[in-house]
């Protein structure tokens, strides 16, 4: 788990958010971040932001009279993990039948002797 402190930024603060998230935090990890409130809009974009990059909000509360913080937890990309998977295996079939091949085109050659 790691903290962020955004309230330097004002409100603008979500763009380093989500900067924050994706490149900070590891999948399954979770970050705290921390912003000032202002007219309230940011907690709201905050929310989106998270729902948009189905991330999971695990937690939004005020922090005091004039910060608010958010828990979110960056989810394993399982269509990442998938298409992976799938490349790996297609990878590991063709080195199979090249390796089938060149055993087939041994024994032809033994055969010619």
């Amino acid at each position: 788990m790691k903290r962020f402190d955004l309230r330097n930024l004002k409100q603008d603060f979500l763009p380093r958010m989500v900067e924050l998230v994706e490149r900070e935090l590891d999948a399954g990890e979770n970050g705290i971040f921390l912003f000032e409130i202002g007219d309230f809009s940011g907690v709201q974009a905050s929310a989106d932001a998270i729902l948009e990059n189905q991330w999971t909000l695990m937690n939004s509360i005020k922090f005091n009279e004039v910060d608010w913080t958010v828990v979110i937890k960056k989810e394993i990309d399982l269509e990442a993990i998938e298409k992976a998977k799938k490349e790996a295996e297609a990878k590991a079939a063709l080195e199979l039948k090249k390796a089938q091949q060149s055993d087939e085109d041994d024994e032809d050659d033994d055969d010619d002797d």
